[in-house]
């Protein structure tokens, strides 16, 4: 009399396997939805201080001028653009963005009871100089942010 195994057996002896692979493939889609969501956790972030910027930039333009409370909810929403970001999108918003905006404050309060004449026409050309370089700098963070608000796969 033969001793073969029963077909139990077999089954028995690959579910062992069939169960790792199993394992491994449940925990591999884990990884990559935590990947995933990571992924969209940054991108919130950083489009929220891509959507700062762009809303300060969208109040100038329609109102010609910065008023303190754009002025702190710009500051509050790109507070964390030198961690989000890099050091060049950090900058721009800091050194560059900031400074204009500050400047054309400073212009607007220096214009307030200043008669009709030439320190009233410089002030507004230097207003309007600014408010140019505003217009343009909805393309230029366009261009900054769009490496760091792609979601790619």
């Amino acid at each position: 009399m033969t001793c073969d195994p029963h077909w139990t057996a077999y089954v028995s002896a690959l579910m062992v396997p069939l169960v790792a692979v199993l394992g491994v493939a449940i925990a591999y889609r884990q990884w990559r939805t935590a990947q995933n969501k990571l992924k969209l956790d940054l991108f919130e972030k950083r489009f929220a201080v891509y959507d700062a910027a762009r809303r300060l930039l969208s109040a100038v333009m329609t109102s010609g001028k910065v008023s303190d409370e754009e002025m702190f909810r710009f500051f509050a929403g790109t507070g964390e653009a030198k961690w989000l970001l890099s050091a060049d999108v950090a900058n721009y918003l800091d050194k560059e963005l900031r400074l204009k905006m500050l400047q054309l404050q400073t212009l607007a309060a220096e214009l307030e009871g200043v008669p009709a004449g030439a320190e009233r026409s410089t002030n507004m050309k230097a207003q309007s100089e600014i408010k140019t370089w505003m217009r343009e700098q909805f393309d230029v963070l366009d261009e900054k942010f769009s490496p760091f608000l792609t979601l790619a796969h």
